[in-house]
């Protein structure tokens, strides 16, 4: 996405690798480890390797970084849709999509068209208003160059 979103998150991820030495396999968001805190009880010690089980303790760090920001909430889930929506605008051929699709963790670029890809009525207006400016050619030689690479992709595939 770029700009401040991209440095926090490849900052994080830098703090992941090479203050905490996590691979691949290990969370991104990992749960939060709790111990025995100094005044006797259960408090947070640190950053746990596994995931978390659900996303209810997501929404509530999500919601508290949103108040704390003085940020409208915007659920967990917002973030995929957006970047799904994004990929649907830039990716210009199948390929690219896939890729876009395998970054978000999805093996199945199905995953990312049935799950995340949900599109609005305006948006859908949009794309049928654009289609009829296009002309016919136009539209008929970027699909042959859509079905030419992805036979190519696949055949090499084979």
């Amino acid at each position: 996405m770029g700009g401040e979103a991209l440095q926090m998150v490849t900052d994080w991820c830098q703090h992941l690798r090479t203050v905490l030495l996590w691979g691949e396999e290990d969370p991104l968001f990992p749960k939060t480890q709790v111990g025995l805190g100094e005044s006797g009880g259960f408090a947070a010690t640190g950053l746990s390797r596994e995931g978390w089980r659900d996303a209810g303790p997501i929404r509530a760090i999500f919601k508290d970084a949103f108040t704390a920001a003085g940020l409208p909430y915007f659920n967990p889930r917002s973030f995929p849709d957006t970047l799904v929506q994004r990929g649907q605008r830039i990716c210009t051929t199948p390929e690219d999509f896939r890729a876009w699709s395998l970054n978000l963790g999805h093996q199945g670029v199905l995953t990312t068209f049935t799950s995340y890809g949900q599109m609005s009525s305006q948006r859908q207006a949009e794309l049928i208003r654009a289609m009829g400016k296009r002309s016919p050619a136009e539209g008929a030689e970027r699909l042959a160059a859509m079905v030419a690479e992805t036979v190519r992709k696949y055949q090499a595939e084979i």
